[in-house]
């Protein structure tokens, strides 16, 4: 595999989702994880993780989930903190039309305020968008075309993707991929370049095989990794070496 550092750019490292959370962090030593926020915890978590750990990095913002209880006073605390050490974009922000009940026209301003806000500071933007493409597209085509971006959790068609790319949004790629029923996903990994690729895990969900059901962790990465190697028949020291260098780039990181 080579010296090439693992890069998890997109994993939630709150308190209550692992067993011993320690533990976890400490399987991911001379590698470095992006702990991302979803909500006003696991905000205030991260801002502690990245003090305490000198290879966890933050991203800060209201996931769309986070709709009913979002305000000024959540936009005021996220710029008071957003040039805080080590905090490198904002996010999880997006769309997310899942769940029933969801009031689009909130989202759609929850989320253009916190892009609004990451474009002030020069931040990456940090994109959940689920059963919400078109609507996400048309905002990402409006607000974010050119700007560092990445849509989290790529799922995705791959004309989808070449729109995306096209734009200048990276694609994070995690532990789908090695589903069974992830044909899509691996389309959209054979097709599309690698310069446009992010490792992620999305930990404590969405463990790959051979863990799928299980808490998935940051270490897990490596078999993101593995997968596409696999996929774009490469080696996996060349995956992790150019989506490392990606991250490092995108977010600005010191290795």
């Amino acid at each position: 595999m080579g010296d090439y550092m693992m890069i998890d750019t997109h994993c939630h490292l709150g308190k209550n989702d692992y067993e011993n959370l320690d533990v976890v962090i400490k399987h991911m030593d001379n590698n470095i994880m992006i702990a991302s926020g979803a909500d006003m915890t696991s905000n205030c978590e991260n801002l502690e993780l990245v003090k305490k750990y000198s290879n966890i990095y933050a991203t800060i913002g209201m996931h769309p989930s986070e709709v009913s209880v979002y305000n000024s006073s959540c936009l005021s605390w996220l710029e008071s903190h957003i040039n805080d050490d080590k905090v490198v974009g904002i996010g999880e922000i997006g769309l997310d039309y899942h769940y029933e009940g969801y009031d689009k026209d909130l989202q759609k301003k929850m989320f253009i305020e916190q892009i609004e806000l990451a474009k002030k500071y020069h931040k990456v933007v940090v994109i959940h968008s689920r059963d919400a493409t078109l609507d996400t597209l048309e905002i990402i085509k409006e607000y974010l075309d050119g700007y560092p971006t990445v849509m989290h959790c790529y799922s995705g068609s791959v004309e989808v993707a070449h729109i995306l790319t096209k734009m200048g949004v990276m694609l994070g790629i995690g532990g789908v991929v090695t589903f069974k029923n992830a044909s899509k996903l691996v389309e959209v990994v054979r097709e599309i370049d690698l310069k446009y690729l992010l490792l992620e895990t999305d930990s404590p969900y969405l463990a790959p095989e051979p863990f799928r059901g299980k808490t998935n962790e940051p270490y897990n990465v490596l078999y993101v990794a593995k997968k596409i190697a696999e996929i774009k028949n490469i080696s996996v020291s060349e995956v992790l070496e150019i989506t490392t260098n990606n991250a490092c780039k995108l977010f600005d990181l010191d290795r």
